[in-house]
């Protein structure tokens, strides 16, 4: 199915947001704040902006050309700026954000220049409370690679390109739809993929029917014309609306969309791609996990519907090379595989352990976890619990607050006393890093080798270089 291509829209000189000279950003090293941040600034805009700690992301951003600073001081911000721009993570109170608003400075947040942006240009949205990373870069990819062309607005660093954000001169943008504090009620998608409605942000919504009805709502933007794809079998699906729409599946064949012939082979996987009347045969995927396959058919189909031929798009696909911290291999060798991913919802971590255990079936497979927020701890720990009995063994750090400030009763023992699996314990990061140097070697399985995955969307990944340099010497 094709989608109604708004060709003089496409083709039309990408203007994005004009008359703009300076914008500052308050927590500019957050991974959609940084790509809006390179949006201006490859614009020609005077960029700089304000984040609580130095980053890669940014220290990459100071390289740049960007000024970056890491103290809360109205001495330190530019005097004024046409626009600021602050992440919904900033307290109220911070200082330079009450300056500016006392100043009677234009303050917005960054959903609100994402509708500014998308109000002009042809946009292909994901949304979904998980794979909408790896989604998204996988279309900006296929669109890029492909010779189509897009703007990137992506919420991970494609490995690809290591960045989250580029431009194109073709008036189209690809963007991560963040449900977030609803921030995705405000794009204007003329293609958007739902790829899950599953309970999440319960401190934004409260329940899991109001995260469901946010999507539904999310459907409705769909301008008309366009394409809604939305992953079979999702709760509430058929109410999810837009003029046309197509579901997606990995295996299932009542889906528009669909796997057929799934082979494993050393991490990677071939496969079929089947429609009612398109066939795409022999697809390689250079990345580990079935989900990932699953998150290819809706990438693939997207590319589809915009016209983009067969063998560009099966060439775009094997020459993708993931998302840095989506199912990431930072070691792979038959001794001992190491992977890193953002996984920090339920069922994320049910992906990544049964899509590791699937691919390397007779390896151990240890999983270190941080919980990210108290208040998804409290929600989910039994979702948690359940899936980390999936893994072998399990060690747990204590919960990365992000936003949050400590809730009474809530920590990672609260997962740990959950789970049924005897092999499991709480450590401290320097606890960790001395069980890495000192123990997982000793029990390291010799005759079929280990999977080690860390897990988490805190600071976690502070720790994956270190950890590799340890393992290195195991």
């Amino acid at each position: 199915m094709n989608v109604q291509v708004n060709t003089v829209l496409m083709n039309t000189p990408f203007r994005g947001i004009d008359k703009l000279n300076e914008v500052y950003f308050i927590g500019i090293g957050g991974i959609g704040m940084s790509a809006i941040a390179r949006f201006f600034h490859a614009g020609g805009v005077k960029v700089s902006g304000y984040d609580k700690t130095p980053t890669v992301l940014t220290k990459e951003l100071e390289v740049s050309g960007i000024a970056v600073h890491y103290e809360e001081n109205v001495e330190l911000v530019p005097k004024h700026p046409d626009l600021v721009v602050y992440t919904p993570a900033i307290p109220a109170e911070h200082k330079e954000l009450e300056y500016f608003r006392e100043k009677g400075a234009k303050v917005v947040k960054r959903s609100d220049v994402l509708q500014i942006i998308t109000e002009s240009s042809f946009n292909i949205c994901i949304a979904g409370t998980h794979g909408k990373t790896t989604i998204t870069t996988m279309v900006a990819h296929l669109l890029r690679d492909s010779g189509f062309g897009c703007n990137a607005f992506l919420g991970g660093i494609s490995v690809n390109y290591g960045t989250n954000f580029w431009s194109s001169e073709r008036n189209v943008c690809v963007i991560e739809a963040d449900e977030y504090d609803r921030s995705f009620l405000k794009l204007n998608p003329d293609v958007a993929i739902i790829t899950a409605m599953d309970a999440d942000h319960l401190d934004i919504y409260g329940t899991a029917e109001a995260v469901e009805q946010a999507f539904i709502d999310f459907s409705k933007r769909v301008r008309p014309g366009g394409l809604l794809i939305r992953q079979f079998g999702l709760k509430r699906g058929k109410e999810l609306t837009a003029g046309q729409h197509i579901t997606y599946s990995l295996q299932n064949e009542s889906a528009d969309v669909y796997a057929a012939n799934i082979r494993m082979m050393n991490g990677s996987y071939e496969f079929d791609v089947m429609w009612k009347d398109n066939m795409l045969e022999n697809v390689k995927l250079n990345m580990g996990g079935m989900h990932n396959v699953e998150n290819a058919i809706a990438a693939i189909a997207v590319a589809s519907s915009l016209g983009i031929e067969n063998e560009k798009i099966k060439a775009a696909v094997e020459s993708f090379r993931g998302v840095k911290r989506r199912f990431e291999y930072i070691i792979k060798n038959e001794r001992l595989v190491f992977i890193d991913d953002y996984a920090h919802h339920p069922e994320e971590l049910r992906a990544l352990i049964t899509g590791a255990k699937t691919l390397f079936r007779q390896k151990k497979c240890t999983v270190i976890f941080q919980p990210h927020l108290y208040s998804r701890t409290r929600d989910l720990a039994d979702g948690f619990a359940e899936v980390l009995d999936l893994a072998d063994e399990v060690i747990l750090l204590p919960i990365y607050p992000a936003r949050e400030l400590p809730i009474a009763g809530v920590s990672s023992e609260m997962i740990l006393e959950r789970m049924k699996n005897d092999n499991k314990q709480v450590l401290e990061k320097e606890e960790l890093m001395n069980w890495i140097a000192n123990d997982y070697g000793t029990t390291l399985n010799k005759e079929f080798g280990e999977v080690l995955i860390t897990a988490g969307a805190g600071d976690i990944d502070v720790l994956v270089e270190p950890i590799m340099n340890e393992l290195k010497n195991i």
